[in-house]
């Protein structure tokens, strides 16, 4: 049994969803103690014991310490991820509901089903955009596509949008299995060639998206951009607002949002979005700081090495390289100067 120590580093949700994800592939039972030992509220979440149900569900393991606040958990994997038709709910685990994220659901499951003889479908019921986790624009626009460069074969289609707290969004993934994943090598993102954007609101006034989308047209096209926001008022089952946009380089893809707050205008929504992809944009980065700890995992899983330039080396990257490199699979080298990640799968180590 592998075990792990769920405090290090940065100590929250990304160590037991890599362990999760990595355990239900190789087949190793593991053990996490001290999970989200570093977050306010320590032990699992909504989010976090749906993901580790989702990952025992397709590969039929046997669970301990599976409860909401547990900071211990035991996972033993007892046959190969099986293909097939899911349905899990973030809200089924806790009372009244929740708006869990289920982007952090889809991220531990996603890989496994990818790689598993046959084809998925998953249904995700919970939040779709959730600050401090990655929308499922992020997951449609940037993460998705990034990963498909890569041989993974998946698509989202957004059914309902589900925002904090109320959650209540529904998402449909589906996995074409079978997937062999070739190394990535992003050192140069080349010229920007646009943004693209949604400004969404729902149970709001149609007024509000387009102020929105107004105001970050307007900052990135002083911004020298080419620019194209969409205002939609779409389906969901409380009121909600944000902005999501995506930036397409010659080689890259990167997103970033805004969400609506209580007395916080249209206007400064847009405004914080736009204030993020600038920042980013003049790091000359082709790889973001979230990208950047994401791509580790499915490098890892690829037949040869992958080399990446990140704007941002952050501990959320530098905790999951560690994690990785104890089930033996890669090695993961951080230059923290250069800020380059280079990820060296043992198999193609071996065959050099």
């Amino acid at each position: 049994m592998i075990d792990i120590d769920g405090s290090y580093g940065e100590g929250g949700g990304q160590v037991l969803r890599t362990c999760l994800s990595l355990a239900t592939i190789t087949g190793e039972p593991i053990r996490i103690a001290n999970i989200r030992a570093g977050r306010k509220k320590p032990g699992l979440a909504p989010q976090h014991l749906t993901a580790v149900r989702a990952a025992a569900r397709i590969c039929q393991a046997q669970l301990q310490g599976d409860a909401l606040g547990s900071m211990m958990l035991e996972f033993i994997p007892s046959r190969p991820v099986q293909a097939g038709n899911y349905t899990f709910d973030v809200s089924e685990v806790l009372e009244g509901g929740s708006a869990g994220a289920i982007t952090l659901v889809l991220q531990t499951i996603l890989l496994p089903l990818a790689l598993a003889k046959g084809n998925s479908q998953v249904t995700l019921r919970g939040g779709t955009h959730v600050i401090f986790s990655p929308t499922m624009t992020y997951i449609e626009q940037v993460y998705l596509p990034m990963l498909q460069r890569m041989g993974v074969k998946a698509s989202v289609k957004l059914g309902a949008w589900g925002w904090y707290p109320q959650g209540g969004g529904e998402v449909t993934l589906q996995v074409s299995g079978g997937s062999q994943l070739s190394g990535i090598h992003l050192l140069k993102r080349g010229n920007l060639r646009q943004v693209r954007g949604l400004a969404v609101v729902t149970e709001l006034p149609a007024h509000i998206p387009q102020r929105m989308a107004n105001r970050a047209e307007k900052i990135l096209r002083i911004a020298g951009f080419k620019v194209s926001i969409q205002a939609l008022r779409e389906r969901g089952v409380a009121a909600g607002a944000g902005i999501f946009l995506t930036a397409e380089y010659e080689n890259s893809l990167t997103g970033f949002g805004g969400f609506g707050r209580w007395r916080m205008s249209s206007e400064r929504v847009a405004e914080i979005a736009c204030e993020q992809l600038l920042k980013f944009h003049q790091t000359g980065a082709p790889v973001d700081e979230h990208l950047g700890d994401q791509l580790i995992l499915p490098a890892t899983l690829a037949t040869e090495a992958s080399q990446y330039h990140v704007a941002n080396i952050s501990t959320h990257l530098t905790t999951n390289a560690t994690v990785i490199e104890k089930f033996g699979l890669s090695r993961v080298m951080v230059d923290e100067v250069e800020k380059i990640v280079k990820v060296v799968p043992i198999s193609h180590a071996e065959t050099r």
